[in-house]
Order: structure tokens, then C-alpha cells, then sequence
């Protein structure tokens, strides 16, 4: 039958790209042979290569509908045997079997994709953990939600996304010392992207008396859209000089200030509408200005509006790093009147019962 990749990273047949790399972020943190103990290694890197496997398949559209169709076995062994009638016994059928086959139309038609004839060779898993968050942070870390922040987990490892969980391994990297400084950032500047100038103190050593003489440096900070906060941006030797001559790498920790307007939640926004009863009962329309200034029509004549109602408004939210925005979370907060006359009590009960 060969292995199930969707089973092994936990996910269904119609598992988007991120789908799929949140799986395989939160097992490959969990299995990496490096975070385990010694007597857990060895299921630690058989359950590491199997979910870096099926991530390396499922990723790739290409082998991703080669899987679907045939399994491991047609993925990794290259053709189905021939039929009698000679042909490759793929659908469609290619005479003379599978030598100089480049290309292949599934049902006739679709997307073409290559197969080679050698079958699919997995990568080094190490390999493949370290592109998949090289590739996640962009340099600027990315690991929100994982048990570390942002960056956090190649900062402790210089770099190199492998270990130091108490053991160290032949892909271990030495330590590199940092120099932290903590930048708040608004939340519009982390919505539009920005290049910050920040002038940071430093300690270098004289080259005559060795001492350290304390400096002042200009550094530019990128800021790309939909950063998160505990993102740590590196400047390698751009920290203090130390007497052994080791200099410490300079890393701006991202923070965010508070917005009085709306509250970030991973990809999405969230913002609070006050409505007086008339308008939850009858419908209204409200205006908010977003992020990057425009401004925003929220709006309901269809429906009632209840306490605690939440309107998900898409692609209002955070620019992510595939292009696409997170969402808009509206809640409504009802705000019912103080007290009614008895003659508004009577007049109610009439349009309500």
C-alpha cells in the first residue's frame, strides 16, 4: 500500500499550501532528532524523515498528483509495469513504455508535470527542515506559534535551524553571541512595510589600548508587510566588539505598539463596532478607515444582530507572505438604553409579539 503523507502530517486529501506547512512546522519542531533525548532519538528520526517526506511529496504539485493517482509505489518506483498491449498502463497508456517520457496530461488534459524515470528520491531531512524555515523567516525569523518566537529557534542555533537542545549533533553550528535591542513598531508600519532608520550604541575595541570605546551606528531596519511581533531581524558583527575579540551580532527584537482601533491575531485583525439597539434590530452602515487609510464599508440590513455577533470580513486582515491578506474579525457590542418610559415598553411589546 505504501505510506499515507496526509496521515503522517495530519491532514485532509484537500490540504492547502498552508495547511500543510503549519503540519509539518509543528511535527518537524516536535520530531527534529536534535530536540529529542537520547534514548527517544532513534523513533525521533524515523518519525522526522517520514514527515519530511510527505511534506517534500504533498508541497510539490507535480509529485503531489503523481501520489494521488499511484501512491509511493508509482511515485518512487517510476512507471506501472506494462500492460499487455505494451502500453506503460498509466491512463491514456504510452506505447513502447516509459524510456524518454517527459510529460504527462492527466484524463487528457490539465496540468503537465514531469516524471522521472529513476522515481522520486527524498531529500536529507536536515536539509529540507532548515530551507523550510530559512524560507518561512526570509532572514527575519518566522516561527509565531511554534513554542518559539519568531526567529527564535535559528537565533539559539546561529542560524542554522539545527540544535542546541542539550546534545549537540555533526549539523550543530557554534553559538553566536547577540546584542538584543527591542524596536515597537505600529501596527500600520507592520500592516504597509516600512525601512526604519534606528541608531544603536555599541562597544568597540581600541586597536591600541584593547579597551572597549563605546560608539554610535545607523542601522536601516526592513520591515515587510505582515511582519509579526517577536520577529528578530539580524545584523551579523554589528554588536559589541568583546575582549577576545568575538563580536556579538546585533538583533532587533520586533514588538508591537498597541492600535486603538484594532487588535492584531496571527494573520487576522480584530476590531470592536459599537451599535445602539435601533441599529442591531434594524440594520446600519458604518465606515472604519484601515490600516493603509482607506475606508472600509461595514454594513447589515438583512439580519438582527445579537451580543457577541462576529462579522468575518476576508482579505481585510494581515498581508501574508503568499500575497494573500488574513481576515477582519468585526464584533458587535450592543449598547442597550438605560432605561425605558412606560409608554416605549408598550409600544415594544406591540412591534414584538
Amino acid at each position: 500500500m505504501g505510506q499515507d503523507y496526509y496521515k503522517i502530517l495530519g491532514v485532509s486529501k484537500d490540504a492547502d499550501d498552508d495547511a500543510l506547512k503549519k503540519a509539518y512546522r509543528k511535527l518537524a519542531l516536535k520530531w527534529h532528532p536534535d530536540k529529542n533525548k537520547e534514548a527517544n532519538r532513534e523513533e525521533a528520526e524515523k518519525k522526522f524523515k517520514e514527515i519530511s517526506e510527505a511534506y517534500e511529496v504533498l508541497s510539490d504539485k507535480n509529485k503531489r498528483q503523481i501520489y494521488d493517482m499511484y501512491g509511493e509505489e508509482g511515485l518512487k518506483g517510476g512507471p506501472p509495469p506494462p500492460s499487455a498491449d505494451g502500453t506503460s498502463g498509466f491512463a491514456g497508456g504510452f506505447p513502447g513504455g516509459f524510456p524518454g517520457f517527459s510529460g504527462f496530461h492527466p484524463g487528457g488534459g490539465g496540468t503537465t508535470f514531469t516524471f522521472k524515470t529513476t522515481g522520486f528520491n527524498p531529500s536529507d531531512p536536515r536539509d529540507l527542515f532548515s530551507k523550510v524555515f530559512t524560507e518561512m523567516g526570509g532572514g527575519l525569523g518566522g516561527l509565531g506559534g511554534m513554542g518559539f518566537g519568531d526567529g527564535d529557534f535559528f537565533s539559539r542555533t546561529g542560524g542554522s535551524g539545527f540544535g542546541d537542545f542539550g546534545q549537540q549533533s555533526p549539523f550543530s553550528q557554534p553559538k553566536v553571541q547577540e546584542a538584543v535591542v527591542r524596536y515597537p513598531i505600529t501596527l500600520e508600519d507592520l500592516y504597509k512595510g516600512a525601512s526604519k532608520r534606528l541608531k544603536v550604541k555599541r562597544k568597540l575595541l581600541d586597536a591600541s589600548t584593547k579597551r572597549q570605546v563605546p560608539t554610535e551606528e545607523e542601522v536601516v531596519i526592513p520591515i515587510r508587510p505582515g511582519l509579526k511581533a517577536g520577529s528578530k531581524i539580524r545584523f551579523p558583527a554589528k554588536g559589541d566588539e568583546l575582549p577576545n575579540g568575538e563580536v556579538q551580532d546585533l538583533v532587533i527584537l520586533i514588538e508591537e505598539k498597541p492600535h486603538n482601533v484594532f487588535q492584531r491575531d496571527g494573520d487576522d485583525l480584530r476590531v470592536v463596532i459599537k451599535l445602539t439597539l435601533v441599529e442591531a434590530l434594524c440594520g446600519f452602515e458604518k465606515k472604519i478607515e484601515t490600516l493603509d487609510g482607506r475606508k472600509l464599508l461595514i454594513t447589515n440590513k438583512s439580519s438582527v444582530i445579537t451580543p457577541g455577533t462576529e462579522q468575518v470580513v476576508h482579505n481585510e486582515g494581515m498581508p501574508k507572505k503568499s500575497g494573500d491578506k488574513g481576515n477582519l474579525i468585526v464584533k458587535y457590542d450592543i449598547e442597550f438604553p438605560a432605561r425605558l418610559t412606560d409608554k416605549q415598553k408598550a409600544d415594544l411589546r406591540k412591534i414584538l409579539t
